[in-house]
């Protein structure tokens, strides 16, 4: 068989394979249930944080603008082998509340940031709000 001639059957091959591996998707979505509902959105969460580093001082501020209440917590990781890290104790930012944090080390600090988790209710508490009715 001459040159051109394989050519042309390795391309009539190679378009018959991509055009059956393009149909092959849409076949199998037919064969599916219908579609799943669509999914909501989740609810903004998340106290906004900024943070500085000046020298070995570290501040968080952390604005919530969202109406739950976010659980808020700094950590500091220090550069210096012999330098305690540190993980602050959680703080609660209630809405449209800001909150300062401060932390330093010793010497240098490698690195800093902030976790968020929503509060859980202690035991034997209501998350509703006073006066409403169950």
């Amino acid at each position: 068989m001459r040159t051109a001639q394989r050519r042309a059957v390795a391309l009539a091959a190679l378009l018959v394979t991509a055009l059956a591996a393009l149909a092959l998707p849409s076949a199998v979505r037919a064969a599916t249930a219908d579609d799943p509902a669509p999914v909501a959105p989740p609810e903004p969460f998340g106290a906004d944080c900024r943070t500085s580093v000046r020298g070995s001082h570290v501040i968080a501020y952390c604005h919530n603008p969202y109406p739950d209440t976010d659980r808020v917590r700094l950590h500091t990781e220090c550069a210096r082998w012999w330098d305690v890290d540190a993980d602050a104790a959680p703080v609660e930012v209630a809405p449209a509340q800001t909150v300062r944090l401060t932390d330093r080390c010793w010497k240098e600090v490698r690195a800093v940031w902030v976790t968020h988790e929503k509060p859980t209710a202690p035991a034997g508490t209501s998350t509703k709000p006073p006066g409403a009715v169950r």
